[in-house]
């Protein structure tokens, strides 16, 4: 499996020992509004990590936990996965982070190296992102990554707002220039 490390950041697949501090993020209904509508149980959150270890063994990439570098503390989690989780669909990157993270740059950077890191080794056509048309910041993030708004479709059991970047778009992307320069 495979730990990915920006400036501030580690990303480790989630895993069991995750659990705590996982959970304590997706309990948050302020974090969790624009995900799955409610906080998550205990249930859910044990659910979640099940399925993203069974996914990790089965395509080599799932969800990570934003662990950061300074503290040790796990202030969020994202993922490469398949949209809608149908293995046939594109590339799907997300995020979610804890309230006292947001609006310090962590969205940007975690995502930044696991879009950089799907184009160098799983070597997509395109990755993609969703959010509901409320989420800004989220779309701000998808936005700062290159990716341009293709259209709204129903994902995850909500309307979203649809995001895209080829690999072509990638490569000349003002996010990929930066991520080299983070590697």
């Amino acid at each position: 499996m495979t730990l990915l490390i920006t400036p501030r950041l580690r990303l480790e697949p989630l895993d069991d020992h995750h659990f705590d501090a996982l959970h304590r993020l997706n309990r948050d209904p302020v974090v969790m509004r624009y995900i799955t509508g409610r906080p998550d149980t205990p249930e859910d959150t044990r659910s979640m990590i099940d399925r993203v270890k069974a996914r990790w063994a089965e395509f080599g990439h799932s969800w990570w936990a934003f662990i950061r570098v300074d503290d040790g503390e796990l202030i969020g989690s994202g993922c490469i996965q398949h949209l809608g989780r149908d293995p046939a669909g594109p590339l799907e990157t997300g995020w979610r982070l804890r309230q006292d993270a947001w609006g310090q740059g962590y969205a940007s950077e975690a995502a930044r190296h696991m879009v950089g890191w799907a184009f160098a080794t799983l070597l997509p056509e395109r990755v993609c992102a969703v959010c509901q048309p409320e989420n800004l910041p989220s779309s701000t993030v998808m936005e700062r990554l290159g990716m341009t708004f293709t259209g709204l479709g129903r994902w995850y059991d909500k309307e979203c707002r649809r995001y895209d970047i080829t690999a072509a778009q990638w490569a000349s992307s003002a996010a990929k220039k930066r991520y080299d320069a983070e590697a």
